[in-house]
């Protein structure tokens, strides 16, 4: 009898039991291929670090509308007065980008929910757990992400002390 190729889909799982790997084979390789790195820390970004800004009203993306004010002038602040310096703010990542422009996105990469960190020298975000790339638009640049990011809209005062964030 002649090899018939099927076109049936199988899941990983399902795939690697038909391989004989137990429930504890299989945790132990989907925990390592998809997991947080245990130190955040060694995979520096290229340019600035994060820091946590101080802000007034909901950066929670799970509370509601987002729609928050950050003081520019207050010292926790003060990184996003420097060109590609970036501050977390709930679940809101804020850099401080080229030309003197402020980028809001949501701080949860859409393919795992990894933290997204502004490099100044590619003028992009890159998610700290899987490498995932976004554009300054929220739009995908690199894998292993597929769907955008959520853009904010960033509005400086006329005097450049506040910065308001909202969708």
């Amino acid at each position: 009898m002649a090899y018939q190729p099927t076109t049936e889909s199988i899941s990983r799982a399902a795939f690697l039991r038909s391989l004989g790997l137990g429930t504890t084979a299989l945790s132990a390789l989907y925990f390592q291929a998809c997991s947080k790195p245990a130190n955040l820390a060694t995979i520096a970004p290229s340019d600035g670090t994060n820091s946590i800004a101080v802000f007034v009203g909901n950066a929670d993306p799970n509370g509601g509308k987002i729609d928050f004010t950050i003081d520019l002038t207050k010292p926790a602040n003060s990184k996003l007065t420097t060109v590609g310096q970036f501050v977390t703010a709930g679940g809101v990542v804020v850099a401080s980008t080229q030309n003197g422009h402020y980028v809001a996105l949501l701080n949860e990469c859409s393919h795992d929910g990894g933290p997204l960190w502004y490099r100044l020298s590619q003028n992009d975000f890159r998610c700290q757990w899987h490498g995932g790339l976004f554009n300054i638009d929220g739009s995908v640049k690199g894998p292993p992400p597929n769907r955008p990011q959520m853009l904010l809209i960033s509005t400086l005062s006329a005097d450049k002390n506040m910065l308001h964030i909202t969708e």
